[in-house]
C-alpha cells in the first residue's frame, strides 16, 4: 500500500469512527459503570481487554503509539485528567493520532469520568505510583515521583560577577519504584572584561527509590543517594575538588484545588572535610496547576520555592533564598515544558548574586522531541 493510500485510509477511518460516535445516543443510555461505557464505546478499537483490538477487526491501520491499558508502566504514570482530555477532545487535541475521536457529544462528563476510572483498573499489578502523584518539577526541589525526564537548567547572575551555570540532568525510570539520575554541570565565569573561563563541573550520579505512596491522601515519599565525583577543575572554580556523598528524602503532597507542596531535605558528606565542610539543605516548593478548557490547552503551574543551606562549621549561618517561578507546557502532548523564575538571596548576601533561572524539560517516555506539537 502506498503512503498516499495509507493516509487516505486513516482519514476515512477517522471520519467514520468520529461521526459514528458523535451521532451515537450513548449519552442517553443508562450506563451505570465505567466498564459498561467502555464496552459500549471503546472495545471496537481498544479491544475487550484494553490491549487493542486486532488490526484485522478494525477499519484503520493502528498507529505505532496505540495504547495498551494493561501495561502499568505506560497507563498508570499518566493523570486521569490527561485521559479525560483525550476522551473529551480526541487524540489530535493532545498531539496524538486523529483516529481517536472526540466523545464530547457522545458521552456525558459523568460517563467520561467513569470510563477513565475503569481504564485505570486494567493494570493488574499493584504498587505503581499514579500520575496524580507526579507534581510539576520545581527548579531546585527534587521530585519524589520516579520519571523519565531530561532537563537542561540554566542560572544567570543578574548582579555581581557575570556568570552562567547550567546542568543537564538525565533521569531514567527503572521498574515501578526506582529512578537513575545523572547530572552533568557546566559553567562559564567572566574573570575580566572580554575574558571567560568555562568547563564541566563535578558529575553527579544518583539512585532514587519510592518508599511510600498513598493515592487516597495524595502523598508520596522517596529517598535518594548520590555521589558527586570531582571531575571539575577546582582551581578554576568548576568543582569542589573532593568526592561528595549525598543523601536526601523527597516528599510530595497533593492539596485542594490542584495545588501541591514538595519538600526535599538532606545532607552532604565530603570525603575530605578539610577541603569542604559537611552541609545540610532544605527545599520546599508550593504551587498550583491551572489547566483551563478541561486540560485541552497549556497547563500553567506558578510555584514559590524556599531554599535553605547550612555548612557544619564554626560560625556558619543558614543561607536562605526564595525562588518565584512558573512552569508552562509547550507541546500539545505536554511532554515538553519550560520553567522560568528568579532566585533571590534573603540573607548572607555577600558574594551571592540574584539569578535569572530557567529550564527546558523533555518527558521522553511520552514521545520524541518532534512529537505531539
Amino acid at each position: 500500500m502506498s503512503s498516499k493510500s495509507k493516509a487516505l485510509g486513516l482519514a476515512l477511518a477517522a471520519l467514520v469512527v468520529s461521526r459514528g460516535f458523535a451521532q451515537s445516543p450513548l449519552s442517553k443510555l443508562k450506563l451505570d459503570s465505567g466498564k459498561e461505557v467502555f464496552e459500549a464505546a471503546c472495545i471496537s478499537c481498544h479491544g475487550k481487554d484494553g490491549k487493542g483490538a486486532p488490526e484485522s477487526m478494525t477499519v484503520f491501520e493502528r498507529p505505532a503509539t496505540f495504547p495498551d491499558f494493561t501495561d502499568c508502566n505506560g497507563a498508570i504514570r499518566e493523570k486521569e485528567s490527561d485521559y479525560r482530555a483525550i476522551v473529551y477532545y480526541g487524540g489530535r487535541a493532545r498531539g496524538f493520532s486523529e483516529i481517536m475521536p472526540s466523545f464530547a457529544e457522545a458521552l456525558t462528563s459523568d460517563q467520561i469520568y467513569k470510563v477513565v476510572g475503569y481504564l485505570r483498573t486494567l493494570c493488574a499489578e499493584p504498587g505503581w505510583p499514579r500520575g496524580e502523584l507526579n507534581f510539576p518539577r520545581a527548579f531546585a526541589t527534587e521530585k519524589a515521583f520516579p520519571e523519565d525526564e531530561d532537563t537542561l537548567s540554566t542560572a544567570i547572575n543578574t548582579s555581581g560577577t557575570p556568570a552562567i551555570t547550567s546542568q543537564l540532568a538525565y533521569e531514567k525510570r527503572i521498574g515501578k519504584l526506582t529512578q537513575l539520575e545523572i547530572v552533568v554541570p557546566f559553567s562559564a565565569d567572566r574573570v575580566s572584561p572580554g575574558s571567560w573561563i568555562g568547563g564541566i563541573g563535578d558529575i553527579h550520579a544518583g539512585l532514587k527509590r519510592v518508599l511510600a505512596q498513598n493515592l487516597r491522601t495524595g502523598t508520596i515519599f522517596s529517598a535518594q543517594g548520590e555521589i558527586a565525583m570531582p571531575t571539575g577543575n577546582r582551581s578554576r572554580g568548576l568543582g569542589n575538588g573532593v568526592t561528595i556523598f549525598e543523601a536526601f528524602g523527597a516528599f510530595g503532597q497533593a492539596l485542594p484545588g490542584n495545588s501541591f507542596v514538595q519538600i526535599q531535605a538532606g545532607m552532604e558528606f565530603p570525603t575530605n572535610t578539610n577541603t569542604l565542610p559537611r552541609a545540610a539543605f532544605w527545599r520546599t516548593a508550593l504551587g498550583k496547576t491551572l489547566a483551563p478548557d478541561h486540560g485541552r490547552g497549556r497547563a500553567w503551574s506558578p510555584m514559590m520555592e524556599f531554599l535553605a543551606d547550612r555548612d557544619f562549621q564554626t560560625g556558619a549561618r543558614t543561607k536562605w533564598d526564595i525562588l518565584p517561578q512558573f512552569q508552562v507546557t509547550l507541546s500539545k502532548r505536554q511532554h515538553i515544558r519550560a520553567d522560568i523564575g528568579f532566585q533571590i538571596p534573603v540573607n548572607q548576601r555577600t558574594g551571592r548574586s540574584s539569578q535569572l533561572v530557567f529550564y527546558l524539560l523533555w518527558d521522553s517516555f511520552d514521545g520524541g522531541l518532534r512529537d505531539g506539537w
